[in-house]
């Protein structure tokens, strides 16, 4: 009895003590549930604000832009001839299919003067599809003449608008990348002021509209955001699937709008390839990732009708070979520090021979030439050998493609951009050499041990592919000033995410020995706010006066250029001049041209030279022939090439062309010494004498304090 009596007692005791144990139970579930419960709703209402805050920039951003350009050139108030005039050089070309698609009786006929078309390069009828990316043009233009808006909105205003409203989409993209990558959409909010702060180095949209990579751009961002959001962990599979499906499609839409869309992603490509061999990306999404731009550039191969220059790009060769090298060497991933040293050195070889073996395969099969002009371009740019070549020099003379100028740097620092970037690139570089030491070393962790506590150096995927991305567009921006767009947006992107990552200020706190949760927080978001703080103070005044400088469009000379040839030469006159001028003759009166800025096409290239012997020292015979060769009935003489002052002496237009002639150069200077006078002077200084050598094939027909317009003579 006594036993069961204990018995019962220890029962009742237990009980009674399990009591209190359930009940603090059931209070910490419901402590749980509730704090879960709350932090759902924290996450929605920051996904709210922060995704608000992100389309209202955006708008502001477009809003901005499309002011700028409108005060610059009175845009509103300006005549017909003068809005397109001031779509300067290729970008009037490429606006011209648009106002053709639009002026066309019916779409299909539209599209068939593309696709058949004669007025770009006379003697020739090429397809413009096939040629140029001008399916946005095209997809704009069946837009306009859908929609019921034609009483409302010029075509030219529904045209610029729709690229204004792309720059929101960019700024979008940047500000949801850098949210992605620190967990904050403060981040996000900085990095759009920066690019908005840092506009003359970030975008050309406001003065140079129909360029290319002002469509290509929004897309590249967003894929890059997709791809960031791609590489995070623990993703469920339907958002795997879904975030494949949106890089498969701004890949899409970003090669189809810009012709060097295989150059960019080839280095985006590199960055993946770099990661993979050091273990630091799942090799998975990266495979997909490779698949992705190969099919997403095959696509656009077929609606280019096979386009060729596409398939001999070294990115499909490049995508082709890394999964080749891929499959030989299974166990690339596998082994001690120096055995995988060895393996990865062998795997780069490989890859690089492949590339260069199915590169060189492919353009042997089509025949393929049109792209040896950018080859020719980078071995001379990088110092491997002097080149006499036209097309190259063109390339090398001109600032756009030279080394980006050290006023950039000044610039960014300004905003304090630049100096926060390099700050986080070298906090971060650090971070990924120590995480490829360890996943070639095999080791689990790297730790840096303080007194009493440590720091494990980890680089989420997310934060890795952005740092090679970073790095490798930035080298691209150092040796072509004109790629530093693709480079100085994401250099917000990169620094915001720095200065607002959780990870970076853990990482400087526990190295100095200052660490707690609560003060990582606080700097987390205090120094962003004070950078906020400090731009709006020093940037604001200066944004409020440039919206409310007022210009106007004025370049009487072109306008009277254009009005005459309009109104005093037949439509099926053929025009030949300066591929930057011609454009605008085709946008403003429809002539059609000799040649035009269009540079992706062996024959062009070479039509182009010979009709720039216009500048140099030729005889009126030889000109007029050559001229007569391309059906021209009028040529254009400008006095800015003729008496070119803006480069310096070996880099003018003319001193190009007497290079490339093997003619000696004109001024003091040395020359080369196999260079020789030429027995006849400066056709375009000559013919302005009105000598009967000259008068008995050219005839002036227009003049003022800029151009020159002769009609050539029909000589049997």
């Amino acid at each position: 009895m006594t036993t069961i009596r204990q018995r019962r007692v220890g029962k009742s005791t237990e009980a009674a003590d399990d009591q209190p144990s359930e009940e603090k139970n059931v209070k910490l579930d419901r402590k749980i549930l509730s704090d879960h419960t709350g932090g759902r709703l924290w996450n929605a209402l920051s996904v709210t604000v922060g995704g608000t805050v992100a389309i209202s920039l955006g708008l502001l951003t477009s809003v901005y832009v499309a002011t700028l350009h409108e005060n610059d050139l009175w845009f509103s108030n300006i005549k017909e001839v003068e809005r397109e005039i001031s779509f300067r050089t290729e970008c009037g070309l490429y606006y011209s299919y648009y106002k053709q698609m639009i002026q066309a009786a019916s779409i299909q006929q539209g599209l068939h003067g593309l696709v058949y078309d004669n007025k770009t390069e006379s003697v020739r009828t090429i397809n413009i599809l096939e040629r140029m990316n001008v399916y946005q043009e095209v997809f704009l233009s069946i837009l306009y003449r859908i929609l019921p808006i034609q009483q409302y909105l010029e075509p030219v205003y529904f045209y610029i608008y729709t690229l204004f409203g792309l720059q929101a989409v960019y700024v979008i993209a940047l500000y949801v990348t850098s949210w992605l990558l620190s967990g904050t959409w403060l981040s996000g909010l900085l990095a759009a002021c920066w690019y908005i702060t840092n506009r003359v180095d970030t975008t050309r949209v406001e003065f140079t509209i129909p360029l290319r990579e002002n469509w290509a751009l929004p897309f590249f961002a967003v894929q890059i955001a997709a791809i960031t959001y791609l590489l995070r962990a623990h993703l469920q599979p339907v958002q795997e699937r879904l975030t494949l499906t949106a890089v498969f499609i701004a890949t899409f839409l970003f090669s189809l709008t810009w012709q060097f869309n295989q150059f960019m992603m080839l280095i985006q490509a590199l960055a993946l390839f770099i990661l993979d061999c050091f273990d630091m990306l799942p090799t998975a999404k990266v495979t997909w990732l490779y698949i992705i731009q190969v099919s997403g550039l095959l696509l656009v191969c077929v609606l280019q009708f096979f386009n060729s220059m596409i398939l001999g790009s070294l990115l499909i060769s490049f995508n082709a070979s890394v999964l080749i090298a891929r499959t030989i060497q299974k166990n690339l991933k596998k082994g001690s520090l120096l055995n995988r040293l060895g393996k990865l050195i062998l795997h780069v070889l490989l890859v690089l021979c492949l590339t260069l073996l199915i590169n060189k395969f492919i353009k042997k099969i089509l025949h393929l030439e049109s792209d040896e002009h950018i080859f020719k371009f980078l071995k001379a740019k990088f110092g491997f050998g002097a080149t006499r070549d036209f097309d190259a020099n063109l390339y090398l003379c001109e600032e756009a493609f030279g080394l980006l100028p050290l006023n950039t740097f000044s610039r960014l620092s300004d905003t304090l951009l630049f100096y926060v970037y390099v700050f986080v690139l070298f906090l971060m570089t650090v971070a990924a050499v120590i995480v490829a030491f360890r996943n070639l070393s095999g080791s689990n962790q790297v730790q840096f041990m303080g007194k009493k506590q440590e720091c494990t150096i980890t680089l989420k995927p997310d934060a890795a592919y952005n740092l090679i991305h970073t790095v490798l567009f930035g080298c691209l921006a150092l040796s072509t000033m004109r790629m530093k767009y693709l480079w100085t947006s994401h250099m917000c992107v990169f620094a915001s995410f720095g200065l607002c990552s959780m990870e970076v200020w853990k990482l400087i706190l526990k190295r100095i020995h200052l660490y707690t949760s609560r003060r990582t927080h606080v700097i987390k978001y205090s120094v962003p706010i004070i950078t906020l703080l400090y731009i709006s103070y020093k940037f604001w005044p200066g944004i409020m006066d440039e919206l409310s400088e007022l210009r106007e469009f004025y370049d009487p000379d072109t306008v009277e250029l254009m009005n005459w040839i309009k109104s005093n030469t037949p439509n099926t006159a053929v025009f030949a001049g300066s591929m930057q001028l011609l454009a605008g003759v085709k946008l403003c009166t429809g002539r059609t041209l000799t040649n035009h800025p269009h540079y992706e096409d062996k024959n062009l290239r070479e039509r182009t030279k010979q009709i720039y012997q216009i500048y140099a020292k030729r005889s009126p015979e030889d000109v007029h022939r050559i001229l007569r060769s391309f059906g021209t009935d009028y040529v254009i003489l400008e006095d800015s090439i003729c008496y070119e002052r803006r480069h310096s002496r070996g880099c003018r237009l003319r001193d190009l062309l007497d290079i490339a002639n093997g003619h000696i150069m004109d001024g003091l200077g040395e020359n080369e010494p196999d260079l020789k006078p030429s027995l006849y002077p400066r056709f375009c200084e000559e013919i302005k004498k009105n000598l009967p050598s000259y008068t008995i094939h050219f005839t002036r027909v227009f003049q003022n304090k800029t151009f020159h317009v002769y009609k050539l003579a029909k000589h049997k």
